[in-house]
């Protein structure tokens, strides 16, 4: 009996053990798997980096990494949207991986190639001609694969999946200035377009000279050329009737004379 009731105990505190370690394993398996999916979209991302960068810096150069999450295929092309106060032809191709070429584009530039080996991260560096007067610069990313798959690095602020790489800047040093004016646009103006007005336009040209004279000069001409005119002919005509006139009364008087 002593030996019986010994045992029973044991039995009954080894039941009441049981579910409270089958919750805390549950409780930790649970923890782990929030802990893996909080940080399974954060581990593949781009990233951007200059030593040292300030506002209105010059000549600064700024380094992408493209980690890749593909597992059945390798990085083609990653294209770049600049932020606003950068051109796309203030930035020049620095290093990338072998045969990727630099294309620049309407609001940015794409760096491509043949595709890097599955798992293997792109990266590369632009020199960029002058950083504008900002705390931050926010390049939105389009990461594309050999088997057409694209990542969408382009979520502004934080906490979200997909966000797209952000420099941050130090303050400009005193008396940076502006290499060059930018517009409300963030496009730098032409030089086409900054041009005076006048400069553009060409003065018209003179009248050709032509041989012909003016009106008045070509009627005196024609006058000239045709003989009289009609009011001399009148003036003529009007003498000879009055001389032939004076004539017959003439003859008449002389005829009355002889008569008487």
């Amino acid at each position: 009996m002593s030996r019986t009731s010994s045992l029973t105990p044991a039995r009954i505190s080894g039941r009441g053990r049981g579910p409270a370690r089958a919750r805390g394993v549950l409780a930790a398996a649970a923890a782990a798997a929030v802990v893996l999916l909080a940080a399974g979209p954060a581990a593949a991302h781009v990233e951007v980096e200059a030593e040292g960068a300030r506002a209105l810096g010059e000549n600064v150069t700024i380094g992408f990494e493209a980690e890749s999450e593909s597992d059945s295929a390798g990085i083609a092309a990653l294209r770049i949207v600049l932020p606003k106060g950068i051109r796309p032809a203030d930035v020049t191709y620095g290093k990338g991986p072998k045969g990727w070429q630099f294309v620049e584009e309407a609001d940015g530039y794409t760096v491509k190639g043949p595709a890097l080996p599955v798992g293997e991260s792109a990266a590369f560096s632009v020199t960029v001609r002058q950083l504008p007067d900002a705390k931050e610069l926010a390049f939105k990313t389009l990461q594309t694969y050999g088997d057409g798959r694209v990542d969408r690095w382009i979520e502004l602020g934080t906490g979200n999946g997909n966000p797209a790489p952000v420099l941050k800047l130090r303050a400009a040093l005193p008396g940076a200035k502006s290499v060059r004016p930018i517009s409300p646009g963030g496009r730098a103006p032409s030089a086409a377009s900054s041009a005076p007005a006048s400069a553009s336009v060409a003065p018209a040209p003179a009248p050709a000279a032509t041989g012909s004279a003016s009106p008045g000069v070509r009627g005196t001409a024609t006058e000239s050329d045709e003989g009289l005119s009609a009011g001399a002919w009148a003036g003529i005509a009007a003498a000879v009737v009055a001389v032939v006139g004076a004539a017959v009364i003439f003859g008449r008087r002389r005829r009355r004379e002889g008569g008487s």
